[in-house]
C-alpha cells in the first residue's frame, strides 16, 4: 500500500484509520505523510466524537435547540478537506483544530 493510499484511507472511518495504522507499520521507511494524516484523522474522529455525545446531551435536554446538530456538516467538510489534502501529498492541519494534533498521539510515530 503506497503512502498516499494509507493518507487517505486514514479519514475513512474509524475501521478505516485502524487499517492505515496497521498498513503504515509495513511502509519502510516510515512515511512522514502517513503519519501525519493518521495523527490528524485520529484527532478528528475523536473531537467528532466528543462533540457529538455534546449535541446530543443538549438536544435531549432543550428540544428547542435541535438545530445545533447541523453543527456535523462541519466536520464532513473537514474530513473532505483531511482527504483531498492526503490526496494532493499535502501536510496542512485542519484550521481551528488542526495545530492540537501534530504533537499528540505519540504511539502512531513508533
Amino acid at each position: 500500500m503506497s503512502n498516499k493510499t494509507v493518507a487517505i484511507l486514514s479519514y475513512v472511518t474509524i475501521i478505516g484509520w485502524i487499517i492505515a495504522y496497521v498498513k503504515s507499520k509495513d511502509l519502510n521507511p516510515k512515511s512522514d505523510l502517513a503519519v501525519y494524516h493518521l495523527k490528524q484523522g485520529l484527532g478528528l474522529f475523536i473531537v467528532s466524537f466528543i462533540v457529538n455525545i455534546l449535541m446530543s446531551v443538549v438536544v435531549a435536554i432543550v428540544p428547542s435547540v435541535g438545530f445545533i446538530n447541523f453543527i456535523g456538516i462541519i466536520f464532513l467538510i473537514l474530513l473532505i478537506m483531511g482527504i483531498i489534502n492526503a490526496a494532493n501529498e499535502e501536510e496542512k492541519p485542519f484550521p481551528v483544530i488542526g495545530h492540537m494534533f501534530e504533537n499528540r498521539f505519540g504511539f502512531i510515530d513508533k
